[in-house]
């Protein structure tokens, strides 16, 4: 049950009936006793919704074995079973369930209209949800596409002003669908970021400098995990050897630069 919205994203959701914290009766169920009724036959009620022969009486012993009265009532017989027919409870349930779910489809339109644009809540939502090894997930908008012989680079801008270039194969940036303007998420690990102060004239070879304010560093025997917040507020995190964050003197609060190559940027975009 549901209503589309903005982005193809509705609000959905099914409505059971449980005991014992166990869910009996939904609408599949209810699909099977309403052709019951209509058919008179488990046979030709089962073939009408779609199941096998015996699913359509599991499912009927299973009602029946919850419900307090018997929901349908079944004639001695052969293969297909003559004369089943549901009871005056049976037909009762179906009419209740079918006032909860108007009232349910009510409730979920209520819901959409003040949620209001649900495409939106959800991309944040699978944003949140995502899960990925690396640490560092950024969000931005394709900027800039420049296409080579084998290679595509990507230019995104995140939020805060800040840019991120990935170079990806063709082949990757055709399967990713990338046009200019459209979401992407920027993946990298931790160990693949360099952290340095003053680069800001340095010449070097990796594509990205992102400066930022050092947030928090956690020293330990071999390596230390630094955290930098960036302009805009993302965090981004580094794990340098223990023996450069001695060197470098960092300490919360420190002006600092991350420098990631392009190549060690992974692009990812929403299902």
């Amino acid at each position: 049950m549901g209503r589309r919205t903005g982005g193809g994203v509705s609000v959905a959701a099914t409505l059971s009936l449980r005991r014992a914290d166990k869910a009996f009766l939904g609408g599949d169920r209810i699909g099977l006793l309403e052709a019951i009724d209509r058919f008179g036959s488990i046979t030709r009620a089962a073939r009408e919704v779609g199941v096998s022969y015996k699913t359509a009486w599991d499912a009927v012993d299973s009602m029946n074995n919850a419900a307090e009265i018997p929901l349908v009532e079944r004639a001695a017989g052969g293969l297909g079973g003559g004369g089943t027919v549901l009871t005056d409870e049976g037909r009762e349930t179906i009419r209740l369930y079918r006032v909860l779910q108007d009232e349910h489809q009510e409730f979920i339109k209520r819901l959409e209209g003040r949620l209001g644009d649900v495409g939106h809540f959800y991309s944040l939502l699978r944003r949140v949800a995502m899960r990925v090894s690396a640490r560092n997930v950024f969000l931005g908008k394709v900027a800039e596409l420049r296409k080579g012989t084998v290679s595509t680079e990507v230019t995104l801008a995140l939020k805060g002003g800040g840019t991120v270039c990935s170079v990806i194969t063709n082949e990757s940036a055709g399967v990713l669908g990338l046009k200019t303007g459209m979401e992407a998420h920027a993946i990298f690990k931790a160990s693949a970021v360099i952290l340095g102060k003053d680069l800001h004239d340095a010449k070097v070879s990796a594509r990205n400098l992102l400066c930022g304010t050092a947030d928090r560093i956690a020293h330990g025997p071999v390596n230390a995990e630094v955290t930098v917040v960036l302009p805009g507020g993302s965090v981004l995190t580094a794990i340098i050897t223990e023996e450069s964050a001695k060197r470098l003197l960092l300490a919360k609060g420190d002006h600092v630069c991350a420098l990631v190559k392009a190549s060690s940027v992974i692009l990812g975009v929403d299902a």
